[in-house]
């Protein structure tokens, strides 16, 4: 059973995602909403920058404590801070990851131990073109704990064409499900290109994301 959700959130993330260097898609295909960011809370934000940043790859844009004077109604409860990092892959406004650790106050302490993906919970993708290293870089940081070492899958796709894909997964230091992939063949979702629209006569579908 866990295979198949395994195999079911790779095939939904093959639909958006490409290799490593992203590319966006043209103008005249474009919907008018971007994925931004993903936010995640986490325990020690030097902890999963370590993963994060350092096994993973990405890069940091941005890390900044945010202050807050204690409530009108409450003035004991001291001033509250968070700190949040932003990470990039190959884009610097859509799929960002955010860190948001709650220093104070804290928050109270979630259940140990990774568990399987339900309902309400998230399984992020990330594709590399170095799975073997960034796979290992992962093993080795702390708080990480392996789910399936990498394995060849092969997933349907149009034509009874297959879409090769070396896969593995794992939970961050703080229990988010991770899969982290090597796309071998064409990814899904990659429309033919087609002949733009002359200009003036753009399509009414055709929007602008705003990530120009």
């Amino acid at each position: 059973m866990f295979r198949i959700i395994l195999l079911l959130s790779a095939l939904l993330a093959l639909t958006v995602m490409g290799v490593a260097h992203a590319e966006p898609v043209p103008a005249y295909q474009r919907t008018p909403v971007d994925v931004r960011r993903t936010t995640l809370i986490v325990r020690d934000l030097e902890r999963s920058l370590a993963f994060y940043r350092d096994a993973l790859g990405l890069k940091v844009i941005y890390d900044q404590v945010l202050r807050r004077p204690p409530p009108a109604n409450n003035p004991e409860a001291g001033e509250r801070a968070v700190r949040m990092a932003l990470l990039r892959a190959n884009d610097d406004f859509v799929g960002i990851i955010g860190l948001l650790e709650y220093q104070n106050p804290r928050l109270p302490e979630p259940p140990e131990g990774p568990r399987r993906p339900g309902i309400g919970d998230v399984m992020m993708v990330f594709n590399t073109n170095d799975l073997t290293r960034r796979f290992e870089n992962a093993r080795d940081t702390p708080g990480v704990t392996i789910a399936s070492e990498p394995a060849l899958l092969e997933y349907p796709g149009d034509d009874g064409a297959t879409i090769p894909v070396m896969v593995s997964s794992l939970w961050d230091p703080d229990g988010y499900f991770i899969e982290l992939s090597q796309i071998l063949g064409t990814p899904l979702g990659r429309q033919p290109e087609l002949e733009p629209e002359p200009e003036g006569e753009a399509p009414a579908e055709a929007f602008s994301s705003g990530t120009e």
